[in-house]
């Protein structure tokens, strides 16, 4: 790959594409040609490339040529459809979509944690897909405590921002806010039901055998291939909740061998893209405002949990940012950790 690749942004006018321009510009990550894809609808646009207006051109089979890294921002239907061109004409894409995530030949990674899994894409063309940002913002947190204790068990409740259903659904939150405020009803168009003043479960298809929804089965099974540990149960209920922006969840864990508070915080201090925010004299803990911007998880509300036997059971709080560490974020750290800078 060269040293300052040819990259395509592909959504390039939405939530997610618009925060990954905005990280690549942050974190000046070198890169020739930037070419900005999206529907019809938004061609002719321009999107901020470090202060230079960039076009919005029409993604279509031939958007690819001469591209080295495809960043995909879209929706899974477009990637599934597209992402094969990129990578026939050459590129790696990263997907951040749910469209790869499945595949068993398609690497599933959070650099922290399994990145080594990149290292055949840096000599061919393919795809590595992006964890579902409630997955990346479980796992950040507790590979720590995965490493140096082992886990058994999750059990995780969350409680994620519009952000997470895209541009969109913030926008129509927003929206419903003032209604409510002005006096009106809040009629929801994205999501089934009221997002303002409300929280209501995810709003994934549900599975009518096991009661999950899909939120919930991919934190499982996302979970698993990350840590390629088929032994580890995740219990999850996924839930939307008024917020803007940053999915929060609550998290209780089964460790495989004993340890003291003392020594869950020492492995959580040492962790990666996650910084301890636990103030119980000031009552300061993470909070998805808090989290908004940031490129770590914070962890708080570290405690026994003293329904298990002493010293396996351990509750944490945490947020992170969606559009950020969830999905755009990582997706740079992939190509980064790519191009070996």
């Amino acid at each position: 790959m060269r040293t300052q690749p040819n990259i395509a942004i592909v959504g390039a006018t939405g939530a997610v594409g618009r925060e990954c321009l905005a990280i690549l510009e942050q974190r000046r990550f070198p890169h020739g040609v930037l070419r900005a894809l999206a529907s019809a609808r938004s061609a002719g646009s321009t999107v901020n490339d470090r202060g230079t207006p960039r076009p919005v051109e029409e993604l279509g089979q031939r958007s690819f040529e001469g591209i080295d890294l495809a960043f995909f921002a879209a929706g899974a239907d477009t990637a599934r459809a597209f992402a094969p061109c990129a990578v026939a004409a050459g590129a790696v894409v990263i997907d951040k979509s749910s469209a790869h995530r499945a595949d068993p030949a398609c690497p599933l990674v959070i650099p922290e944690i399994n990145g080594d899994l990149l290292t055949p894409l840096r000599a061919r063309p393919g795809v590595v897909a992006v964890p579902n940002c409630s997955t990346i913002v479980l796992l950040l947190p507790l590979d720590p405590l995965h490493r140096a204790f082992g886990i058994e068990r999750i059990v995780v409740s969350t409680y994620q921002a519009a952000s997470g259903a895209g541009a969109a659904a913030m926008a129509e939150l927003e929206e419903q806010t003032r209604t409510v405020l002005g006096g009106g009803r809040a009629e929801p168009r994205v999501f089934k039901e009221p997002c303002a003043f409300n929280v209501f479960s995810h709003d994934s298809a549900i599975d009518g055998a096991t009661g999950s929804n899909g939120e919930e089965a991919k934190m499982a099974s996302e979970t698993r291939r990350i840590w390629r540990d088929a032994s580890v149960r995740v219990n999850a209920t996924c839930v939307r909740v008024g917020v803007l922006r940053g999915h929060t969840e609550s998290i209780t864990v089964t460790l495989r061998r004993t340890a003291t508070e003392a020594q869950v915080r020492a492995a959580l201090a040492a962790g990666r893209a996650i910084r301890v925010l636990d103030d119980r004299a000031g009552n300061r803990f993470p909070t998805p405002l808090r989290a908004t911007g940031g490129d770590e998880v914070l962890v708080g509300r570290v405690r026994p949990d003293d329904t298990q036997p002493n010293g396996l059971g351990y509750n944490l709080l945490v947020s992170g940012d969606q559009l950020r560490i969830g999905a755009s974020l990582t997706a740079v750290k992939i190509a980064e950790r790519l191009l070996g800078v």
